[in-house]
């Protein structure tokens, strides 16, 4: 089985429609989403309809659950309040009650699917250093073989030994190795932050044991045109050039 795992598509439409292609000419049985499918961008109605008409499953990101009103977000900087005030008005009923909906984490086979770190899926933490790694390992033996994450908009994969061991692989391809878990950070669809502006995400193949970061170009001019539009921070839009 082949299964797109996608994250942080963040309301870019025009981001989300080139993945979308590409993933039609990828073969993939499943897309998992794992969440954030709202929040930064200009297109959160559109966004939500594409990603319910192509997922199987969708997780609950942290910009899901503050637009939906399942979490706080009283003590994120003015811009993020303000956009995230403004997607929940522009959304419809349908769309805030699934939303709402989302489950937190999901897991299939010896698989996790989180949008933050697998421990506490509704804390929404962050893995993108080695240091952050460290703290899964007193939970080794809970850890499925292979967790993908969200949530940091970057396309790492690390992996783990029982006897605190610690890599952090470097290639597009990574191979599953027997012993050792294995946590890998998608990348993101709609505001990549690891210097690449393309889209990111990952294919896993189960019979291969092989996870595949591709990278998709898109038409950022006219992300970031809707989002100056909207009336949106200006950051928010400009960013999706550098891919920061």
């Amino acid at each position: 089985m082949r299964i797109a795992i996608i994250s942080d598509i963040h309301s870019n439409l025009e981001a989300l429609l080139a993945t979308k292609c590409e993933l039609e000419h990828l073969d993939v049985d499943r897309i998992i989403c794992l969440g954030d499918v709202v929040g930064y961008g200009a297109s959160p109605e559109a966004c939500c309809a594409l990603i319910r008409n192509m997922t199987e499953i969708t997780l609950l990101g942290n910009h899901d659950a503050a637009v939906s009103r399942r979490m706080d977000y009283g003590a994120y900087y003015e811009a993020a309040r303000q956009v995230l005030d403004w997607t929940a008005a522009q959304l419809s009923s349908p769309n805030l009650a699934w939303l709402r909906s989302l489950p937190y984490a999901y897991r299939f086979g010896d698989l996790c699917f989180s949008h933050g770190a697998p421990l506490r899926p509704e804390a929404y933490e962050y893995i993108f250093t080695i240091e952050q790694l460290e703290e899964l390992l007193p939970h080794y033996e809970a850890l499925s073989e292979v967790t993908f994450i969200g949530h940091s908009h970057m396309s790492k994969a690390f992996a783990l030994s029982e006897g605190g061991e610690f890599f952090e692989a470097r290639d597009p391809i990574v191979s599953i190795q027997p012993g050792r878990k294995y946590v890998i950070s998608v990348g993101s669809i709609g505001q990549p932050r690891d210097y690449d502006n393309r889209s990111c995400f990952v294919v896993y193949d189960t019979a291969k044991r092989i996870a595949q970061f591709h990278r998709v170009e898109y038409d950022i001019e006219t992300s970031a045109r809707r989002i100056f539009e909207a009336d949106l921070a200006l950051n928010f839009g400009k960013r999706l050039f550098l891919g920061i």
